[in-house]
């Protein structure tokens, strides 16, 4: 008669129930191959077994652990390669055992991660298909520092979080598992225990490159090695198309309403379908860039993307990784430059997110005072930690680098600069100094700037940013916050109050237009018209605008031409582009079906050619950053609501006169000053019929007499048509 075998000397009684319970912190210390001097042995789990072999050269039996179910031991060569095969059910299965095979994270990665300075995170962290010690599956790490036990759960495992807890990496807070057999598409979550052994809600993988579809919540195992990227010659010029001095119009376009399958039950279009569509229409348009509001995975479809789950993976509501980049690569392709809006501000508090992530407030600053946004109902990036600031900057640097984006508009950038944004007295914490501006974020963008300008060529960073905080677009060295570019929201708050007045009334609301220019050089501005104007009872583009439908266009005309003439470089949101009526809703598309009205589809000819006289003249753009390239001919006519300005670029380039009539009324006879002799050509007449206006003007040029006026030794006699904008450049 047979005796089973006396397990304990493979495995101690309450380390297999540590791992039966699920509560096993450091399973490599337990389960594969254990050598003590000449003897080894193996300890596996596998919950569905009834019968376990380690086969090698040959078979090993493993005995079952009494009291322990799944839990088997047995003795083997001392290092023999084996597999696991397994009986139960009248079934058999055989697979690599995970405990045999050693860490992935090599020493660097783990002293970089220690000490927050991994520039290239995504690299060590997240889920990695790759080959190990001669296998193929994937590697997963995360970082979790207060965890007790971390483990990968997935349809791989049955999301059994006893089957595969993870290798802890000591003083990194780092946790690592290389899994034989798991492939791209693999659905996976981490199931943790807080440092009481305590478990947590299963969490989404923080560097995770894919995800399911909303609502529901895994991540999903993407190889992002190998895309053929055909973008050279843009990467090459890349740097002089973003430069200062460079045309830069923006096209802002939220993915999911741009334009939906409505034959398909009304589905957004793809990535791949935006490849063709979306770059084709932009770039027909003569815009300049396309501008994603955020494609970062989010779980809530009316956060817009502004509340990220998955930092590091595309939406797959518009399609996997690799689609996405073939979006980018064919913008590229068209010479259309590709801007992420980005947010390291905050995130939502779904369970499965980063809130309470190893059961401590390891993203988040623990005191709501600090790590609670009340405007958004989110949480706030303890920005003062270096592993949190390690995991921002280097998602800035992934999607410039891995995704080929040429640039990251920075989301509610205020709300970071200080702590007692939208906050009472009382509901804040000062900084060290007692002071209401939070160094720690100033620091983080400094260090995102400085980065990203640093490691990739010819990218540019904007930031949206509504206070007079100074600085933000010079550079870190100089005391600035690095940025290319800022958001000009006073500008776009004063003209549209200036804009929504009815023209009678717009005398008395002059400086709404004119103030603008007092700083307008002050930082490098983006002049925007963006999603934020058209939501929220705001109303839409063509709505604010004062009287009937024929000068409710007239208006929006004169403004996008006073818009293009002024300096700054311009950015508008989809749909403003042809006067869509009803307010953006993301739920749905864009009015298409306008563009069949004249009014609407004149309005678009004409973005379309500022798009392009704005390219073509230089001085429209060179200098949009300078006061140089900027001088007032008229700003104090309010009377008669007119203002009358020159640009300019370089010596050898023809400066270009602006003139707006903000009235309905045409002023035939006005004199303006002119910075040349000779006939000057109507580059641009917002009044053309093509447009939908009425087309009076100056029959398309008009002559320089030796008059001056204005400051200017020339000048000439123009019709201004009512509710206009002119563009007047010397005829060679």
């Amino acid at each position: 008669m047979s005796h089973a075998p006396d397990t304990s000397k493979w495995i101690a009684p309450e380390d297999a129930a540590a791992i039966v319970a699920g509560r096993l912190g450091d399973p490599f210390r337990i389960l594969g191959p254990q050598a003590h001097g000449r003897d080894s042995w193996v300890v596996a789990f596998d919950p569905g077994a009834e019968r376990l072999s380690a086969v090698g050269a040959r078979a090993h039996k493993l005995h079952p652990v009494p009291g322990a179910p799944g839990v088997f031991a047995g003795s083997v060569p001392k290092g023999a390669p084996y597999r696991l095969q397994g009986e139960g059910a009248g079934a058999w299965w055989d697979y690599d055992d995970p405990y045999r095979f050693g860490p992935v994270i090599g020493e660097l990665d783990e002293y970089l991660l220690g000490e927050g300075t991994h520039l290239r995170l995504w690299q060590a962290l997240g889920a990695h298909v790759m080959e190990h010690e001669g296998a193929r599956g994937t590697h997963f790490a995360v970082w979790a520092p207060n965890a007790s036990r971390v483990s990968v759960v997935g349809e791989f495992n049955g999301w059994d979080g006893r089957r595969h807890p993870m290798r802890p990496r000591g003083g990194t807070g780092v946790w690592e598992l290389f899994l034989p057999g798991v492939e791209t598409g693999a659905e996976y979550m981490y199931e943790l225990l807080d440092a009481a052994g305590h478990l947590l809600p299963n969490k989404a993988d923080p560097v995770g490159f894919g995800a399911q579809h909303p609502p529901e919540r895994a991540s999903v195992v993407r190889d992002l090695r190998g895309y053929g990227w055909s973008d050279d010659d843009w990467m090459e010029t890349r740097a002089a198309r973003q430069d200062r001095a460079a045309p830069i119009a923006i096209y802002e376009v939220h993915l999911g309403s741009w334009k939906r399958r409505m034959h398909e039950g009304g589905r957004p279009i793809s990535y791949r379908e935006a490849a063709e569509e979306l770059v084709g229409y932009v770039a027909g348009m003569g815009f300049t860039h396309i501008e994603l509001m955020p494609i970062c995975e989010h779980p809530f479809e009316g956060s817009w993307g502004y509340q990220p789950v998955g930092l590091f993976a595309p939406s797959i509501r518009f399609g996997p990784p690799n689609e996405f980049r073939d979006l980018v690569d064919a913008a590229h392709r068209a010479g259309l430059g590709v801007l992420l809006d980005w947010v390291p501000g905050h995130f939502p508090s779904d369970p499965h997110g980063l809130a309470r992530f190893d059961g401590t407030a390891l993203y988040e600053h623990a005191d709501p005072r600090e790590g609670y946004h009340p405007d958004w109902d989110t949480l706030i990036y303890n920005h003062g930690r270096a592993e949190v600031a390690n995991f921002l900057t280097a998602n800035a640097l992934y999607w410039l680098e891995e995704h080929h984006a040429d640039g990251l508009r920075v989301d509610a950038v205020a709300s970071m600069l200080y702590r007692d944004y939208s906050r009472e007295a009382g509901e804040w914490v000062p900084n060290i100094h007692g002071g209401r501006e939070n160094l720690e974020s100033i620091a983080l963008l400094r260090r995102v700037n400085t980065l990203v300008y640093g490691e990739v060529p010819g990218i540019l960073t904007a930031a949206e940013e509504s206070t007079a905080f100074p600085q933000v677009s010079q550079p870190v060295d100089a005391g600035g916050l690095g940025f290319g570019f800022k958001w000009n929201m006073g500008w776009m708050n004063d003209t549209l109050r200036y804009m929504q007045q009815d023209p009678v009334n717009r005398s008395h609301h002059h400086g709404n237009v004119t103030f603008g220019l007092s700083y307008a050089f002050s930082e490098n501005y983006i002049l925007p018209i963006s999603h934020d104007e058209v939501v929220h009872g705001k109303g839409s583009m063509i709505a604010k605008m004062p009287g009937d439908e024929a000068e409710q266009f007239a208006n929006l005309r004169a403004y996008y031409g006073f818009m293009w003439g002024h300096p700054g470089k311009k950015l508008l949101f989809m749909g403003c582009e042809f006067g869509q009526r009803a307010e953006w809703n993301h739920n749905a598309t864009l009015d298409w079906a306008a563009l069949e009205r004249p009014a609407n589809a004149g309005l678009q000819r004409l973005v379309a050619d500022l798009n392009a006289t704005y390219r073509a003249l230089p001085a429209l753009h060179a200098k949009d950053c300078e006061a140089a390239g900027f001088e007032w001919l008229e700003d104090a006519a309010a009377d008669i609501s007119v203002f009358a300005w020159i640009r300019r670029g370089g010596a050898e380039d023809a400066p270009v006169v602006v003139v707006c009539n903000f009235t309905p009324i045409e002023r035939a006879g006005w004199r303006c000053g002119l910075p040349g002799p000779g006939p000057w050509r109507e580059a641009l007449n917002t009044d053309a019929a093509v447009y939908g206006g009425g087309n009076r003007g100056n029959m398309g040029r008009v002559a320089a007499e030796d008059v001056a006026h204005h400051g200017q030794a020339h000048s000439a006699k123009l019709t201004l048509p009512p509710l206009s904008v002119l563009y007047l450049v010397a005829d060679a």
